[in-house]
């Protein structure tokens, strides 16, 4: 699954896409499960996944063909 990174996240990982390793299609919880798994370095990091241009809640199922972003806190004055 091809993942977009925003922010923070690109930083840490020095990536603006990365491709996850998953069987198919998983809720959005288990996406971030697998993110941290295949990447320590987020471990800890907070972080929104969007599917196809919206937020999604943890239950909801992302597939492959998805576009999909992963979206930190955004802060600002």
């Amino acid at each position: 699954m091809k993942v977009m990174l925003f922010a923070g996240l690109k930083e840490k990982t020095g990536e603006s896409r990365i491709t996850l390793n998953t069987p198919g299609a998983m809720t959005a919880g288990e996406l971030k499960q697998a993110i941290y798994a295949q990447f320590p370095s987020l471990e800890g990091d907070v972080f929104q996944v969007a599917c196809n241009e919206s937020f999604v809640k943890d239950d909801q199922v992302v597939n492959e063909d998805d576009e999909v972003a992963l979206i930190p806190p955004v802060s600002g004055g």
